[in-house]
Parts: C-alpha cells; sequence; structure tokens
C-alpha cells in the first residue's frame, strides 16, 4: 500500500492541530462498496514504562474472516499524549506497517476516532485521507459528544452528538457488554459503516479484524514474530 498525501509527523502539537483542520477537506464520506473481499484491523499498545509502541495491522478475507497477512512493528514513542492529537503518536507506526502490506484491504477499521473527533479528523479518517482508502473508526469510549440511553441487546443504538451534528453512533455489538463508538474514516457513511461493523462481529465486542490486531499487539508486546503472509489459514489466527 502507498499513501498519495504526505506530511511530516515531526511537528509541535500546535502544527499537528494545524495539519489537521488542512487535510480534513479532503475526507469523502460515500456508502461503503458491497464487494468487500478483504478487510483489515489496526491496533496500538503503549508501554509507557519503556516509551515504547506496539502496533499492528492484521488483514482479515471477508465474510469468512480467515487471515490473510499480518505486521507489527515496536518502536519508540515521539510524540507527546495530547488530546485529540493520537494520529500523530500512533499513526507514524501504523503507516509503516501499511507500506508493507501486500493484500490490499478493501476497508481498514481502525481502533479508533474518525470524524467523532474534535476537529473531525481522527486517526481512522487521517490515515484514511492520506492512503485515500475506505476506513472506519471504532472507538471504546466518546471522545466528544453525547448520546440518548441504548438497549442493552446486540444492534441497538444512538446518534452521537456535538454541537448539533451527528459525528458518529454509540453501537452495541454484544447483548449486555459496553458499546463501541463507530464514525466515518474515509470513503463510508454512518450508515454502511454500522452495518459493516456489525458483519465483523464474531460474538466478542470489538469487530474480528481489530480483535485480532489487538492480541497481536500483544503478542508483539511479549516480543513474538507475528508477521505472517499466509493467504487465508484460520489456524494463524490468535
Amino acid at each position: 500500500m502507498k499513501p498519495i498525501r504526505f506530511h511530516s509527523w515531526n511537528v509541535s502539537p500546535d502544527e499537528a492541530s494545524a495539519i489537521q483542520l488542512n487535510l480534513r477537506d479532503k475526507v469523502v464520506i460515500k456508502p461503503l462498496l458491497d464487494d468487500i473481499r478483504l478487510v483489515a484491523g489496526t491496533s496500538i499498545i503503549i508501554d509507557p514504562g519503556a516509551e515504547t509502541i506496539h502496533a499492528t495491522f492484521v488483514v482479515l478475507r471477508f465474510p469468512d474472516l480467515e487471515l490473510v497477512e499480518r505486521h507489527g512493528i515496536s518502536e519508540k514513542i515521539l510524540f507527546p499524549y495530547v488530546r485529540g492529537l493520537l494520529a500523530f503518536r500512533e499513526g507514524p507506526s501504523i503507516m509503516k506497517l501499511m507500506k508493507r502490506v501486500v493484500h490490499k484491504p478493501d476497508v481498514v477499521l481502525f481502533h479508533s476516532h474518525g470524524l467523532a473527533h474534535p476537529r473531525r479528523f481522527g486517526l481512522a479518517t487521517h490515515l484514511g485521507v492520506l492512503f485515500d482508502i475506505p476506513s472506519i473508526g471504532v472507538a471504546d469510549r466518546v471522545l466528544i459528544g453525547t448520546h440518548d440511553y441504548i438497549d442493552s441487546e446486540k444492534g441497538h443504538h444512538a446518534p452521537l452528538m456535538y454541537n448539533g451534528d451527528e459525528i458518529g453512533l454509540v453501537l452495541r455489538t454484544k447483548s449486555d457488554v459496553n458499546p463501541v463508538v463507530i464514525s466515518v474514516g474515509h470513503k463510508v457513511d454512518l450508515f454502511t459503516t454500522m452495518e459493516f461493523t456489525l458483519e465483523s462481529v464474531t460474538g466478542y465486542r470489538q469487530p474480528e479484524p481489530i480483535r485480532q490486531a489487538h492480541l497481536a499487539a500483544i503478542a508483539q508486546g511479549n516480543g513474538e514474530e507475528i508477521d505472517i503472509d499466509v493467504g487465508g489459514n484460520q489456524t494463524s489466527l490468535f
């Protein structure tokens, strides 16, 4: 995979915010295509004691969700934690992994926010725009906005609202388990984002591509060799 847009990652927080604002008009919102054959997921684990980031990128076949390709990297954290600027802390590592990918996915699920972000440009949107690839943000908690109560059954959801705008959905992906926050990244719309997220769930809270990436990140952090290109060998999943 190759990006089509570039910028420096070695910037100050103020410069990082400006980059987000300058790029957000590149976001495209449209329905996700029906013919999805490959889906990717990303995950990050931070080891604050070692000041190290463990990043993973996993490609699965869809709809059977068999492993096709998996990559990981561990490197020093170079950008401080700043609310709303996680793309500059985590993005460079994920971008390196995306450049390694041989089997280009049709859509990427990022374990982060997309448009549900103070500047409407979270990590899922940021890397989606840089690579011009359909992307979806799936986050564990609300960053900005409010929502109404949602029922405890899988599939129930409520709009995430901020300043009168619908910026995402709070979606129950598993009954009686905390919901996730989904939002448009790039080249998707909110309805197909919800549909595809639910289609990618296999009984856990997180969609399977992100769950597999998270398990891979744990292994990466433990020093295991996780890079693999098997073309669809289910036994290589965690």
